[in-house]
């Protein structure tokens, strides 16, 4: 396992009357002060209806990077208890097997999203290595919503679509600053991995 390399996140772009609604919303949900895995569940039903809905996010919070997946950084709370970001994958761009800082919860807002989970084995003999061993993958369509708090939440994520339009939109919202952090990502394994 190694650690990931923070980048500095960029400001939240501006924002759309609809996205304003599932800040307030998501705001509602984050606020009850309950434990992390009860909020990310909330948090999934107060995203759900925004999914795949017209004026959520402007041109440019869809725009893709031909390189590498793109995340937009679209609020940060000023407490730090929250952010939504939006992330765009042109077909086969993808993550590196990781874990989270924090409870996240993820909607699909266009296109469908891969996503293979993964438990972590201890070595089995001293001086040997841990092991990831896949336990599900799942194909996330539009408007799908999926939530987890960690420990338990080891993954990787990619657009398996093909063809020139497929992009992919996902919104993501994490129970952390993202805007001070850069990323929600914890620790990449670099592990031997069954598939």
């Amino acid at each position: 396992m190694t650690a990931t390399t923070r980048t500095p996140a960029a400001t939240a772009a501006p924002t759309t009357d609809r996205l304003r609604t599932l800040v307030a919303d998501v705001r509602e949900a984050v606020g009850r002060g309950l434990p992390p895995d009860v909020t990310a569940y909330l948090v999934g039903e107060k995203l759900a209806p925004h999914l795949g809905a017209e004026g959520l996010l402007t041109d440019a919070q869809c725009a893709p990077d031909p390189d590498h997946y793109r995340q937009h950084l679209l609020h940060a709370e000023s407490d730090g208890s929250f952010s939504i970001v939006a992330l765009v994958w042109l077909p086969g761009q993808g993550t590196a097997v990781h874990d989270h800082v924090s409870w996240c919860v993820t909607g699909v807002h266009r296109g469908e999203e891969h996503e293979r989970r993964y438990r972590l084995l201890p070595a089995e003999a001293p001086g040997g290595s841990a092991r990831l061993v896949a336990t599900e993958d799942v194909v996330n369509p539009q408007g799908s919503v999926c939530g987890f708090a960690p420990p338990g939440d080891i993954h990787r994520v990619w657009n398996g679509c093909e063809g020139e339009d497929g992009l992919a939109v996902s919104l993501h919202v994490y129970g952390a600053d993202i805007s001070r952090l850069g990323s929600s990502v914890r620790r990449v394994y670099d592990l031997p991995a069954d598939a």
